[in-house]
């Protein structure tokens, strides 16, 4: 059995991994899935959040993921998020204003808003303001 294998995640503008890794931990839209050497084929809806690798020297990495989905296949898993940034590129002011406008809306809906939409821009901005390693203020909910 191989000892990796090829981790791609790209979203719709851009490619933001492509290495070979010996473990993936992979936000699934029910739960965390791990990802290792040999996993059988699958397809899965991507979940919000952190997904978290291993690259084959023991390093650990982490790129933020929101939405899409998995397609794991013989020696490779392939990650087609809607939207994906490396910590280091979240604005957490923004996400933290984006949290906001979400709240508002969830707490003072209007007619005509979409409560769903809503509930995915708040779970969003948290995870970016979790994987930018936000300092202030805990967000609502946490």
């Amino acid at each position: 059995m191989a000892a990796h294998f090829k981790l791609e995640i790209a979203t719709p503008e851009r490619e933001l991994v492509h290495e070979n890794v010996t473990a993936a931990q992979v936000p699934g839209e029910q739960g965390y899935m791990g990802i290792l050497p040999g996993h059988a084929p699958l397809l899965s809806e991507l979940g919000i959040g952190p997904l978290t690798y291993t690259l084959m020297n023991g390093n650990k990495h982490t790129v933020g993921v929101y939405g899409g989905f998995l397609e794991v296949y013989p020696g490779g898993a392939r990650v087609l998020a809607s939207e994906a940034d490396h910590p280091n590129e979240i604005d957490a002011a923004r996400a933290e204003a984006a949290l906001k406008r979400a709240n508002e809306r969830l707490l003072n809906p209007r007619p005509g808003v979409d409560i769903a939409r809503a509930l995915n821009a708040a779970r969003r901005a948290k995870a970016r303001l979790k994987l930018s390693g936000y300092g202030g203020i805990a967000p609502p909910g946490e």
